[in-house]
């Protein structure tokens, strides 16, 4: 599944917020400059592998990049429970192969599954660690897709000037790169 041109148009127009469009499961399919600079090159990963819970518990990256990693696990978790409700996906053989496929491949998923805790992302603050950049602060919104149950937006916003300063700094790194 790819994101629609509309919705890429509306991803690029936020030039220095990092934003994405993602399934109930939590596959990205559509992505802005900002977000590839900021969070994750998706361009870079197999389709397979553009699913921020597999990148969150099976590499060191999405570990480190988390300031509070245990927190942040949890609430993606609670939202993708929350996201495969909303999109009617509960039950289905792909919701049920990514929880199985999670659950053998990390204890946290698999303790952190069981809990059945239900979270709405509608908003809050995101610490990120970046390699280059350092701390990042970033507000973030979540979207429903008109007509698309089964895509959410999400935006990130720079909390602090210099939070955007570094994004953009990151940004004209891969230009210039």
């Amino acid at each position: 599944m790819e994101s629609r041109p509309r919705l890429q148009r509306v991803l690029d127009a936020l030039a220095s917020s990092p934003a994405i469009v993602k399934t109930a499961m939590w596959d990205v399919v559509g992505w802005n400059k900002a977000a590839a600079a900021m969070l994750t090159d998706y361009a870079t990963l197999p389709r397979e592998q553009r699913n921020i819970l597999r990148l969150m518990f099976s590499s060191e990256k999405g570990r480190s990049r988390n300031e509070d990693w245990e927190s942040v696990a949890r609430f993606v978790i609670g939202a993708l429970r929350a996201d495969v409700a909303r999109a009617g996906a509960h039950g289905t053989d792909e919701a049920t192969r990514l929880v199985e496929e999670l659950s053998q491949s990390s204890t946290e998923f698999r303790k952190l599954w069981q809990d059945n805790e239900v979270v709405a992302h509608a908003e809050g603050v995101k610490r990120i660690r970046h390699p280059k950049a350092g701390m990042v602060h970033l507000e973030f919104s979540s979207f429903s897709v008109e007509g698309r149950p089964d895509l959410g937006m999400i935006v990130y916003n720079p909390v602090r000037d210099m939070d955007g300063e570094k994004i953009r700094d990151l940004m004209q790194e891969r230009v210039a790169g």
